[in-house]
């Protein structure tokens, strides 16, 4: 009988205690999800049109316009323009810019820009064929891709008007090493540039 009360007053105690901790818990865990939601709306801002440049997560990635690294000139109209090339602490290289269209009329993206994986083309319309080459270290990068095998690129670009302000894009390398300060951009279908590294 004693060991059945012992059994009894244990699992109360621990029950007790799941019933004073878990709210406190999940106040906590709410204050950093709220805190996360605010923070992305706050980073993203309107896109130049509904195929904007949008993470699996619908959160938006808009470079900073103010400086022009490359800009990659199609025979399509389509030009890339390159505003970044940075480096994250986690050892990652995020370059950024904008897609315009200069064809005077509505252009549809290639599919060769998908890249040419399996596991990237069942994903949808990518910016996953970009590459960075680094010459000196005769290296290739190739987007990196999440657990799911998304690639961390903007996604969903299908058509560009002419004449807007463009599509705000991202893209997301393994970085080179600290001594690389210059990398060549590819992109399917349009000429290679060479870009610095910040």
């Amino acid at each position: 009988m004693s060991h059945r009360y012992g059994v009894t007053t244990r699992r109360a105690v621990a029950a007790a205690f799941l019933a004073a901790v878990l709210p406190l818990s999940l106040t906590a865990c709410g204050g950093d999800d709220a805190e996360s939601a605010k923070g992305k709306g706050s980073s993203s801002s309107a896109p130049a049109n509904s195929e904007s440049s949008k993470t699996q997560d619908g959160a938006n990635t808009v470079p900073d316009t103010t400086t022009t690294l490359a800009t990659i000139k199609g025979s399509n109209g389509f030009h890339f323009v390159i505003h970044g090339a940075v480096r994250d602490q986690g050892g990652f290289l995020t370059v950024t810019g904008t897609l315009r269209n200069t064809s005077g009329k509505r252009a549809f993206a290639p599919i060769e820009w998908n890249g040419q994986e399996t596991s990237v083309r069942r994903t949808g319309r990518s910016l996953a064929g970009m590459t960075l080459v680094d010459k000196a270290e005769k290296k290739r990068y190739y987007v990196l891709r999440d657990t799911e095998g998304f690639p961390l690129t903007t996604t969903g670009i299908t058509g560009v008007d002419a004449g807007d302000n463009g599509i705000s894009f991202f893209a997301q390398f393994p970085s080179p090493p600290e001594e690389t300060t210059q990398v060549d951009i590819q992109i399917p279908l349009m000429p290679t540039a060479t870009i610095e590294i910040s």
